[in-house]
């Protein structure tokens, strides 16, 4: 198996010492910082996140700290969702668009004062684009990359994990809000969020030392509670709906186009640089969707997959996996809307072409609705 060469451009974290420890099997590279991607295998990790807790290492997710009086103008510049009304405790999930409306990132945005935002973004060059964007409008903002990474505390016993380390009081922060909690004299932005649908927290680390006598505490106290390492899981997010950017959309996609129209204010009256464009597009219409597909016949994993309809190719899989809980093969891909439009309600199939043969997919929204789809869960 190829295997990834670690060098200084290939930034570890505090925590990639102990991911060694741990047995980490495999690592991927997201904003040049290390990524780890399997402990035990794929489905075994996936198990484990969806029945006990995990420590994820996810410090590759930078933060672009933009800072000044004219930090919310920047803010609103880069983003077609209205700011205006965030909150000192609140965070947001923020598709950033160029003046074409296509998606440069999409990250957790965090106020963390009137003139401060941190932006948690996902794996592209934000710092470069946000610094251009600053000097090009002369807006009166710092843009830097301040040395802080979350970790994650992700699965259905995160809540007594993270109440045995900072108190009950974890249970009384909402879903995307986040509270400054004490940890050995010092404060940590504790988040309710993660890049999964099990339930946990992000713990914001801006001190590595103490970052680190965190993590070992987290292990410490969940013992009893099987606590493991862990990493955003392939099987789980597929199954959860959520997108990765760079994979399931890109510099090429719109948020319409992917289904974001909800993070998108389009009637209001705010400055940003992609609504002419995005307004112009909802006027015109899309010419491809993001979707899920479906198809049961599949038993193991393809290797290739291309979507026909009538022997034509009429879209694009950006993501597929089998799903450990409904034993059927599950994918995002994009879809020309006229494909979409042109198949029925009733008969929204085509054929899913692979090395293995040619299958049945059925066409689904995302997130996916198992029970709509027939599907039951085949776990334990």
């Amino acid at each position: 198996m190829p295997q990834l060469s670690i060098s200084r451009r290939t930034r570890s974290t505090p925590f990639t010492s102990r991911l060694s420890d741990a047995g980490v099997k495999a690592y991927t590279v997201y904003n040049h910082t290390l990524l780890a991607t399997v402990f035990r295998s794929l489905e075994e990790d996936y198990h484990h996140l969806c029945s006990f807790v995990q420590v994820w290492d996810v410090s590759c997710e930078r933060q672009i700290q933009i800072q000044g009086n004219d930090a919310n103008k920047l803010v609103q510049w880069m983003t077609p969702r209205d700011i205006s009304k965030a909150q000192s405790d609140q965070c947001f999930y923020l598709p950033l668009c160029d003046q074409h409306g296509k998606l440069m990132n999409d990250p957790v945005g965090i106020k963390i004062d009137e003139q401060t935002w941190w932006l948690s973004i996902s794996d592209s060059d934000i710092l470069l684009w946000a610094k251009g964007l600053a000097y090009g409008k002369d807006l009166d903002v710092t843009v830097t990359e301040p040395d802080v990474g979350p970790i994650a505390i992700q699965g259905p016993l995160a809540d007594t994990l993270m109440a045995r380390v900072f108190g009950d009081v974890v249970n009384d922060i909402r879903f995307f809000r986040y509270k400054r909690l004490p940890y050995q004299g010092h404060e940590f932005i504790v988040a309710r969020s993660g890049w999964s649908k099990q339930g946990g927290y992000e713990v914001y680390i801006d001190d590595a030392s103490l970052g680190q006598a965190l993590w070992d505490e987290l292990f410490e106290k969940g013992e009893d509670l099987h606590v493991g390492p862990g990493s955003p899981n392939l099987i789980e997010r597929i199954e959860s709906g959520l997108m990765s950017f760079g994979n399931d959309m890109d510099y090429r996609h719109t948020p319409l186009e992917c289904g974001l129209d909800k993070f998108c204010n389009l009637d209001s009256d705010i400055d940003s640089m992609s609504l002419p464009a995005l307004r112009a597009q909802r006027e015109s219409g899309i010419e491809q969707r993001l979707v899920g597909i479906v198809a049961e016949d599949i038993t193991h994993q393809p290797n290739t997959v291309q979507l026909m309809v009538d022997d034509q190719e009429v879209g694009e899989v950006t993501s597929h996996i089998m799903s450990a809980k409904y034993f059927a093969w599950i994918a995002f891909a994009f879809i020309d809307q006229k494909t979409l439009y042109d198949l029925s309600d009733s008969q929204k199939t085509l054929t899913i072409r692979t090395e293995q043969g040619d299958f049945e997919g059925r066409i689904s929204e995302l997130p996916f609705n198992f029970d709509q789809l027939g599907l039951t869960s085949k776990t334990a």
